[in-house]
């Protein structure tokens, strides 16, 4: 089984072809982009862009979209994680952390899945972590040498981290749901 995945993020692209190699959905990349909802839920941003690219590709889409709350910082940068990245990258968060000893941060992945003419539907998996001190590991991308989960940092788990990520959850989530109405709709259609 194949599925769209509607991103420019090849990162992404490539720890969902590992995540979901394990179902044999295989994930075919259109970076056709959609228009980004401005919204503080990073659920209503995917399932936004998730519609919106099924209907103007007219067939199946998913997309995902991050968000990383930070506890100290009051849950910044929440679901503009991506534009704070792009912006003042790990170091800057790392500066907006010096001297903070409540280092909890919590990242959210959601992957929205969309039919054309249908509602699209929400995947939603989450980690607790903390900010490490300092950037620690040559793997992974975006926050991941900052984010750590039990002492070691995304970029520092190599393959382990779609085991244990927030986007390993959701397009876990996702495949299982996805492979189960797809047996479903050939049941049904006996």
């Amino acid at each position: 089984m194949r599925i769209t995945f509607v991103t420019g993020n090849r990162h992404k692209v490539e720890e969902a072809t590992a995540i979901l190699h394990d179902y044999d959905i295989e994930i075919v990349q259109n970076d056709c982009g959609y228009p980004e909802l401005q919204d503080d839920d990073v659920a209503a941003i995917a399932l936004y862009g998730a519609e919106h690219a099924a209907n103007r590709l007219n067939h199946a889409v998913i997309v995902e979209d991050t968000g990383l709350y930070i506890d100290a910082l009051n849950g910044f940068p929440g679901p503009y994680a991506a534009y704070v990245y792009d912006t003042i990258g790990n170091a800057g968060i790392l500066t907006l952390m010096r001297g903070v000893d409540l280092r909890s941060a919590t990242f959210r992945s959601v992957i929205g899945y969309c039919e054309p003419g249908m509602k699209p539907i929400a995947f939603e998996g989450a980690v607790t972590g903390r900010i490490a001190d300092q950037e620690q590991g040559e793997g992974g991308f975006g926050y991941d040498p900052i984010t750590e989960i039990d002492g070691v940092t995304f970029a520092s788990m190599g393959a382990e981290k779609n085991k244990v990520s927030h986007r390993g959850k959701s397009f876990t989530k996702f495949a299982e749901w996805f492979l189960g109405s797809r047996r479903d709709s050939r049941i049904a259609g006996k």
